[in-house]
C-alpha cells in the first residue's frame, strides 16, 4: 500500500506542465527588482538582460516565478520564456509562449513571443533575442533549426495560458 501511495505521489509531481501561472504572480515589493524591470522596456532589452545575467539550469519539477528567476539567475527555457513574457506584458506588449514538441524526445521547448506590431513578432529563445517573424510556425521552424531537431507539433498560449493555436509538422 505504501508503494502505491508513493507511486501516485511521484506521478502527480511529474504530471505538472512545468510552467508558472502568471495570473497569480504578484509583483514583489523589491525596489531593485522593480528598477530592473522598469529598465527592460523592449523585448531586445529583455533578451540582452537575460544573456548577461541568467544561466541555463533545468528545473524539471518546478517553474520559478519571474522574481525567483531574477534572484537565482538560473533557469531553463520555460523559466526564461515566462520571465520574458511577464516583463514585456508589464510594459504593455502583447505576448505569447510557444511549446514545441520534438520528434523522438520526451521534453518540449518553450519560446517567448512579443508582438512588435505590423504583423511582426520577435522572440527570446532561451535568453537570445531575434526578430522579424511573421507567424508562429516560422518561429517553430527557426527554433527547430537551431536545435537541429525535427519538430512534430506546437501549441501557442496567450499571456493568460489560453491555447490560441496548435500546429502539426507536415
Amino acid at each position: 500500500m505504501k508503494r502505491i501511495l508513493l507511486i501516485i505521489m511521484v506521478c502527480l509531481l511529474l504530471s505538472g506542465c512545468g510552467t508558472c501561472n502568471l495570473n497569480v504572480f504578484v509583483t514583489p515589493n523589491d525596489n531593485e527588482f522593480i528598477a530592473v524591470i522598469d529598465s527592460l522596456d523592449t523585448p531586445e532589452k529583455i533578451g540582452d538582460y537575460m544573456v548577461e545575467n541568467f544561466i541555463y539550469k533545468a528545473h524539471i519539477l518546478n517553474a520559478p516565478d519571474p522574481y525567483t528567476l531574477w534572484q537565482t539567475k538560473k533557469g531553463d527555457c520555460n523559466d526564461m520564456a515566462t520571465f520574458g513574457t511577464w516583463v514585456a506584458n508589464y510594459h504593455r506588449y502583447t505576448t505569447y509562449q510557444i511549446q514545441i514538441f520534438f520528434k523522438d524526445l520526451q521534453f518540449t521547448h518553450y519560446v517567448a513571443i512579443y508582438d512588435e506590431g505590423n504583423s511582426k513578432y520577435s522572440i527570446t529563445n532561451n535568453q537570445y533575442y531575434n526578430f522579424l517573424f511573421y507567424n508562429f510556425e516560422d518561429i517553430v521552424d527557426y527554433s527547430s533549426d537551431l536545435a537541429q531537431i525535427e519538430w512534430t507539433k506546437y501549441k501557442v498560449f496567450d499571456y493568460d495560458n489560453n491555447m490560441i493555436e496548435k500546429g502539426y509538422n507536415k
